[in-house]
Parts: structure tokens; C-alpha cells; sequence
């Protein structure tokens, strides 16, 4: 189960974008709690801390405590916004929950026993198509990640949302989709795999190229030059 995070939070007392990048300066970092029907809250919260929680990898399929005015709010944070230049923190959004409310997460997904997939022993290669699954669960209890096991698998084989045992309590968002998680194919398809891709990305032909070919190259002479 993902595990609960407790972030302490003060009061914004100003709104506005003065208000907020003096926020910035002071190693804060502006916030908002909203929903269940109640007044939202705005709210700032310890940069430092925040960027230790974001580095679990984990933060967005976590459970979060805002700690604020010695009363805690059950909250799942729904979007951090990041400054394009510096990357640090400028926003969050925080949604309020209940204990066993229903929530939709995106939950990283993790692949075992890789030693005992006779695909894999031959030299397939493991290609992850989701490396994220949503999912609907209780928010007590978040999985942190989804496993699926490979024993058995060959070449060729494909995983779909269907064949994975997923917790108790937990199923996918799209449930009208037996998608592919992830193929074992052979080192030769996928090498073949990225050398379409690469040629898909090369085929834009230069001017220099066209003009080399009869009226082609006329063509090229008469054309003038967010």
C-alpha cells in the first residue's frame, strides 16, 4: 500500500502573483485544497519538504495529511505545476477525501521473476508498453505499485490488463479495453522497431535533395526564400 505523507501548511493571508513569488523567495510554495463541498483552502507549504516527497517517485498516488492550523485534511494531490526554466515547484492542488473515498490514480507498474521467463532466458526483450496503470481503489488503500509476474513467459507472448491480479478492491479505469501491458518480443523485432522509428523521423527530405532531381532542382531555383 502506498504510504500516507503528512505536509504541514500555513495560511495565505495575500493573493496575487506578488504574493506568491514573495512566497517563492521564502522557500514556500503556494497551494490549494479544494472539493468535498467546503470552501477551499489557500494555503503554503515547505518547499524542501515538498521536493523530498516529490522524489519518492510516488507522490501523486499518495495519500497526503495537510497538517494546517493543527487540524489534518485528507488529501490527493491532483497537480503540481513546475517553473519551465528552474523546475522547482510553483503550485499544488490538493483534492479533500474521505477515508474510503473512491479514488483514480496512476499506479507505476513493476515486473517479477524475470529469471523465470524462458523468453526472456533466450534473449527476448522485455517491452513495457504501460509503465503506468489507472486505476479506481479505495483511498486507504492505494497499492504503491501493481506487480506482474513473468514466470512462463516466451517470446511473442503478450501481458494484457486482463491476465494481471490486481489487490483486492482495485480495478482499471478503462474497463472496456483489454489492453497490452507489456510484449517479450525478439532482439531482431525490436531493433527492427527502432530503426522505423528512427527512419519515420528522417523522411523529411531537404531542399538541397529535391533540387539535385530534374524539376525538382528548377522548381527549387524559382522558390524565394511560437
Amino acid at each position: 500500500m502506498s504510504e500516507q505523507l503528512t505536509l504541514p501548511a500555513e495560511a495565505r493571508d495575500r493573493a496575487g502573483k506578488g504574493a506568491s513569488r514573495a512566497l517563492r523567495r521564502d522557500g514556500r510554495v503556494p497551494a490549494v485544497v479544494y472539493g468535498e463541498k467546503k470552501d477551499p483552502l489557500s494555503i503554503h507549504v515547505e518547499e524542501k519538504l515538498l521536493n523530498k516527497m516529490l522524489s519518492t517517485g510516488h507522490f501523486m498516488n499518495s495519500v497526503v495529511m495537510i497538517d494546517y492550523q493543527g487540524k489534518p485534511h485528507r488529501t490527493l494531490p491532483k497537480a503540481v505545476d513546475f517553473h519551465p526554466v528552474s523546475s522547482r515547484p510553483i503550485h499544488v492542488d490538493f483534492l479533500r477525501i474521505g477515508e474510503h473515498t473512491k479514488v483514480h490514480v496512476a499506479v507505476p507498474v513493476r515486473f517479477d521473476n524475470d529469471e523465470e521467463s524462458p523468453g526472456l532466458k533466450r534473449g527476448g526483450v522485455l517491452n513495457v508498453v504501460q509503465h503506468e496503470l489507472d486505476i479506481v481503489c479505495d483511498a486507504a488503500n492505494i497499492p504503491g505499485e501493481i506487480h506482474i509476474d513473468l514466470t512462463g513467459l516466451e517470446i511473442g507472448d503478450s501481458i494484457h490488463i486482463s491476465q494481471v491480479k490486481l489487490p483486492d478492491g482495485v480495478i482499471p479505469s478503462n474497463k472496456d479495453e483489454d489492453f497490452t501491458v507489456a510484449t517479450i518480443v525478439s532482439p531482431s523485432a525490436m531493433k527492427a522497431e527502432e530503426e522505423e522509428e528512427a527512419a519515420a523521423e528522417g523522411e523529411v527530405p531537404t531542399v538541397g535533395e529535391e533540387g539535385e532531381e530534374g524539376e525538382g532542382g528548377e522548381a527549387a531555383e524559382g522558390a524565394s526564400e511560437e
